[in-house]
């Protein structure tokens, strides 16, 4: 049987119907027994799909022939396997979904569309432009990272910032403390596991005077794609979905540091216990020691 293909994807565009949108990407997906997550709002379109490649193939031509995701951001991966259904072992079953934020920032109020994307952001570098940039202000450039902390534990750019927020919405508050502020001379590059997270992230940015906002436009994945190991990311990407993390090339750093013993690792687990919502970056000897540790009390 064929190694499934994964894609990643999205488009920020003002869309009247949302409702409708999910019926469409609910029920083409179904038919072509596709899994994944895809979430829907009124300012545009987030998703991950595993499945054969025709099917993924057949699901692009149909979501591109509508006019608002025609330019969408679509980013493909390999996945890892297929179950005994022939389905994405990569996802548990799919999901579609009307959400008030396609990136979940607790900001919906101040982000703004319209058919080119969002409106205000940071000004976008292709993996080339970010080395020219660098190679232009050297130190001076600050990388970003848009993600939660757990993600770049095992993976970010080489001297970025690192937030210690555990999930997106927490980054407006980080913002508005004013714990950045001594950033906001600097050029600053923004970057994220597709892109997506940081477009919304640029915007807060700036509409919070941050004056020279970047963001790497089709995020690490891109990035990885083009330049591997051999550039300026060091470590493994995390990813929401079966495979736990993907690296670029087959001497990718291990920058992870398991929370048990401190050993090298770019393994990241949930607890296993039901009453325990924590993850970890945390070897295969640790992981039961680590759940006790973060066990909630019943």
């Amino acid at each position: 049987m064929p190694t499934p293909k994964i894609v990643l994807f999205y488009a920020f565009a003002p869309l009247p119907d949302p409702e409708a949108i999910r019926l469409w990407q609910r029920d083409l997906c179904a038919s072509l027994n596709l899994r994944g997550r895809i979430l829907i709002s009124a300012d545009g379109i987030n998703g991950t799909l595993g499945g054969d490649l025709p099917a993924l193939k057949t699901w692009l031509r149909s979501f591109r022939s509508y006019a608002p995701f025609a330019d969408a951001d679509v980013k493909w991966s390999e996945g890892t396997a297929v179950d005994a259904e022939g389905f994405s072992a990569d996802f548990p079953k799919l999901s579609v979904k009307v959400r008030a934020e396609i990136v979940s920032f607790g900001a919906p109020d101040e982000l703004r569309v319209d058919e080119h994307g969002v409106i205000g952001g940071g000004t976008r570098l292709s993996p080339d432009a970010l080395h020219a940039l660098v190679a232009e202000k050297g130190e001076d450039v600050v990388f970003f990272d848009g993600r939660n902390a757990l993600e770049a534990a095992i993976g970010r750019f080489a001297g970025a910032v690192v937030p210690p927020v555990e999930t997106t919405r927490e980054f407006v508050g980080l913002l508005d403390s004013g714990a950045y502020d001594d950033l906001k001379g600097r050029p600053v590059v923004t970057y994220c596991t597709g892109g997506i997270r940081c477009e919304v992230l640029s915007s807060l940015m700036r509409a919070r005077g941050f004056g020279e906002v970047y963001q790497l436009d089709g995020g690490i994945v891109r990035y990885g794609q083009q330049f591997g190991d051999d550039g300026l990311w060091e470590g493994s990407l995390y990813v929401f979905d079966g495979r736990g993390s993907v690296d670029f090339s087959d001497h990718a750093a291990v920058v992870g540091v398991c929370a048990g013993c401190g050993t090298p690792t770019r393994r990241t687990a949930n607890c296993p216990d039901p009453s325990c919502r924590h993850q970890d970056v945390v070897c295969a000897a640790c992981v039961a020691v680590r759940c006790v540790e973060h066990a909630v009390p019943a």
